[in-house]
């Protein structure tokens, strides 16, 4: 459905989970239609359950006035062993947790989340100059080829 892009420029995933995602109705059939923006958004733990916050899900076209909220905060659904895991990387290393994916898996809606440690702008500058490179080399060797 989504993938969220920016956290990979942003952040050095170190771990992934897999979560379940309690919508209401009218936020499944929004997702169906892959209206759904991931940018800025991450997921915190509160009182012992986690949650993603800043996820925009367009509200439903054909929804009527019980369309939910865009912004709302939703639950992830994950087993009470991965959230203490979770929590204790958080509150430990300094770890942020991101949405990184959101898809269907035999018709649920799941999210995969990263424990991510933030890049600093020499790591990010890094990166591009390594994925300009690595651009460069293939365009060579497709040039070559085509020869």
């Amino acid at each position: 459905m989504a993938s969220n892009r920016k956290a990979y420029h942003d952040y050095f995933i170190e771990e992934t989970f897999e979560a379940g995602l309690a919508l209401v109705g009218t936020e499944v059939k929004s997702l169906r239609a892959g209206r759904i923006n991931l940018r800025d958004s991450y997921a915190e733990v509160r009182d012992g359950e986690l949650y993603l916050v800043g996820v925009h899900i367009s509200p439903y076209e054909q929804g009527t006035v019980w369309n939910h909220d865009p912004l709302r905060t939703r639950k992830l659904l994950l087993h009470r062993k991965e959230i203490a895991r979770i929590a204790g990387r958080v509150n430990e290393r300094g770890f942020a947790v991101v949405p990184t994916k959101v898809y269907f898996k035999d018709g649920r809606a799941k999210v995969e989340i990263g424990l991510a440690r933030g890049k600093k702008l020499y790591d990010k500058r890094a990166d591009l100059a390594r994925k300009d490179a690595q651009r460069d080399v293939e365009r060579s060797l497709k040039e070559r080829s085509a020869r």
